[in-house]
């Protein structure tokens, strides 16, 4: 077995109905997504001498293996040589079905539509395929979700040992209107990705429903056919009692059960914490939608600091704006996988309530077999003379003889059963071994998709909320140095009671002589004479 592989839980298994199991991995962390599994391909590579596991056997162990030749070689104590080859073709088939692409399906367009009763909305489903069981190469139908959910529920009553891919829940986005182009546009890739799931599984693809509801141009008539409520009740009844009535469980499928009720109870603490952080976000987003509009009219009042005020203004805006579309994408893009997930681990849990009610009845019909056998080993030592028969004037031996024709025709009838048993809980460990396979390698692709477009989606969003603030810096720093430039290239006004040194004044200029007159000349020079003298 090749290293690298991954099934989350075990490696080197051998298991079986009442019987020993290999080691189990003690590693049961569902989002360990680097944790190896058995690799189908591999196991079936031509010429390996690669035991091809079809499941465990109530009554005993069995191993198929190829050797070089292609040649197959089998132990075991009541399977017989038709049954473990029709397996192992099943599981080469499986494996093989899986890289032939003939039969594609799109969900686009939806529709919608207004009635009396009510308003609803149909897609369109668009199928080509070259399959000779289809009369036409393409076939474009509309479908509303109830008719999705008649397909799924077809599919898991005629394939119940299967993993059939969940739908999205009906009003699972309590934030938009489920007419709303964003609704619309989310429901459509999930009831996209549902199909694609199963025209792509080996075995679905080729169901009659899925024919009919890709073909047909109306199902009400064959949504008529669907179980019944009561038929619901009774095999859910049979699944929850097999849980306690079963007595040989292999430890391989309690691990998966304990893996799957781990998985399913990590995706619900995902969603939780995610419906959290949006209401956070989206009680933030509104929180800025108000913050913004307190800077803008403030610069109305301050004229001094409006630049400052309006580049805040501006940076929380396209900060608000960065939010908008980083919680768009965490509803949109990040919610319905983890969603989807945690409706598939209630899907497989399904699965395996129903693979234990096929053991279940194995087990119950072994028993009636035995207490026959028994009652049979009874009556040879029994002494017939006081029985009913002997009353009413029959001969014991007779009635002996009567009573072991009875239960060797009931035996006989027994081991026929306990044969067809046997078969059903091989081809369910077979069916639900190989979905398992194929749902670990789906489950690690999407995982590592969904969480590395979370990491750049917080990326962009950072950046562009740190973008926005360093261009409101800038911007804020600019005009203050254009502003300090100004306030400096202009003069500054004296105070008027302060003089001015520099520059005189006439406040303190000495008045210029009068030009004096020829009889003001001759007094004035007298007079300055007689003062001499």
């Amino acid at each position: 077995m090749a290293d690298g592989t991954d099934s989350g839980f075990s490696e080197g298994q051998s298991s079986g109905p009442g019987g020993s199991s290999g080691p189990i991995s003690p590693d049961l962390d569902p989002l360990n997504i680097t944790t190896s599994t058995v690799d189908l391909e591999e196991s079936l590579d031509m010429g390996a001498e690669t035991p091809l596991d079809c499941g465990p056997t109530p009554r005993s162990f069995y191993t198929l293996f190829t050797d070089g030749e292609g040649d197959q070689k089998s132990t075991g104590d009541d399977i017989t040589a038709l049954t473990q080859s029709s397996l192992a073709g099943l599981r080469l088939d499986d494996a093989l079905a899986s890289d032939v692409h003939d039969l594609f399906v799109t969900v686009d367009d939806p529709e919608k539509h207004i009635t009396n009763m009510e308003s609803y909305i149909t897609y369109r489903v668009t199928t080509k395929t070259t399959r000779s069981d289809y009369d036409s190469h393409e076939y474009v139908v509309r479908r509303r979700y109830q008719d999705f959910l008649w397909l799924r529920e077809r599919l898991e009553a005629t394939n119940p040992t299967h993993l059939i891919p969940p739908l999205p829940e009906k009003h699972s986005f309590r934030r938009l209107d489920r007419f709303s182009p964003e609704f619309l546009k989310t429901r459509q890739a999930a009831l996209q990705k549902f199909l694609s799931r199963i025209v792509d599984h080996p075995t679905l693809s080729f169901n009659e429903n899925l024919t009919i509801f890709l073909t047909a141009k109306e199902l009400a008539s064959h949504r008529k056919q669907a179980q019944g409520i009561m038929g619901k009740m009774g095999s859910s009844m049979r699944s929850m009692a097999a849980g306690y009535m079963l007595k040989n469980r292999s430890p391989e499928y309690a691990t998966m059960q304990e893996y799957v009720n781990t998985f399913g109870a990590k995706m619900g603490t995902i969603d939780r914490i995610n419906q959290r952080l949006l209401k956070e976000m989206t009680d933030y987003q509104q929180d800025l939608r108000e913050f913004g509009p307190v800077f803008t009219l403030w610069s109305n009042s301050e004229t001094e600091l409006a630049p400052a005020m309006l580049g805040m203004a501006s940076g929380v805006e396209k900060c608000e704006k960065a939010l908008d579309q980083q919680i768009s994408d965490q509803e949109h893009v990040f919610a319905p996988p983890v969603k989807e997930y945690i409706l598939y681990a209630e899907a497989m849990k399904a699965v395996l309530k129903r693979r234990d009610s096929i053991q279940m009845e194995y087990e119950l019909t072994v028993e009636d077999l035995s207490r026959k056998r028994n009652d049979r080993e009874q009556l040879k030592m029994s002494d017939q003379s006081y029985s009913l028969g002997a009353f009413l004037g029959k001969d014991p031996e007779e009635v002996r003889q009567q009573k072991r024709t009875k239960l060797d025709s009931q035996i006989e009838e027994l081991l026929k059963q306990v044969e067809v048993s046997n078969d059903s809980v091989e081809c369910a460990n077979a069916d639900l071994k190989a979905d398992l396979e194929r749902w670990h390698r789906n489950k690690r692709r999407d995982v590592k998709e969904v969480f590395s477009e979370l990491c750049d989606r917080n990326i962009q969003y950072y950046q562009e909320c740190l973008s926005a603030w360093e261009e409101t810096l800038q911007e804020i720093n600019q005009k203050s140095e254009l502003e300090t430039a100004s306030t400096l290239a202009t003069p500054t006004s004296s105070c008027p009671d302060t003089p001015n040194l520099a520059t005189p004044t006439s406040s303190i200029t000495p008045p210029l002589p009068a030009t004096p007159t020829k009889g003001g000349t001759e007094g004035g020079a007298a007079e300055g004479q007689g003062g001499t003298q």
